[in-house]
């Protein structure tokens, strides 16, 4: 056994795990946070997305033990004074979900694609950087829609139309 020292969603927290424990596995039944899903255990799925030291990362490539020391955000730990961050906002205002299995993983994944290309978004980069997320419910319009709408509130601008 392992123990693993983490900072999640700005609260430190310990567990002991098999050293063999993936990232997911340990937010999910050792904390409690069921909101990051595990969809494939294999990277293809993306529905178990988090943010890990300011980056998106698939909890499911990363053992609980690589991560220890780091600091980890949740879908649970994105909103802030009970309002939604702005990404959920859009998704609900766009109905960029369907089932809602995949949404927190994209969700994770937009806030991430926003943050590094600081509001310079298009619908074609959009598209190529959700290409890990796999939602089986949709097209995906509505959910680049809300990609660029949340952009566009955080940063103001955006570019919508790609060729």
């Amino acid at each position: 056994m392992a123990k693993v020292t983490l900072t999640v969603n700005g609260r430190t927290v310990s567990g002991d795990c098999e050293e063999r424990t993936l990232l997911v596995h340990f937010i999910r039944e050792k904390l409690g946070l069921t909101g990051t899903h595990v969809g494939c255990d294999t990277t293809q799925c993306g529905a178990c997305v988090v943010h890990l030291d300011g980056k998106s990362v698939k909890s499911c490539t990363i053992l609980a033990v690589q991560a220890s020391g780091s600091s980890v955000t949740t879908i649970e730990g994105i909103a802030a004074g009970g309002e939604l961050h702005p990404v959920q906002a859009a998704f609900n205002e766009h109905h960029g979900l369907q089932c809602g299995f995949c949404t927190p993983g994209m969700v994770m994944t937009a806030i991430d694609m926003i943050s590094r290309h600081g509001g310079d978004l298009d619908e074609k980069t959009v598209r190529l950087e959700l290409d890990g997320n796999i939602c089986r419910c949709t097209g995906y319009h509505n959910i680049v829609k809300a990609v660029l709408s949340a952009n566009e509130q955080m940063h103001g601008a955006a570019r919508h139309a790609a060729e």
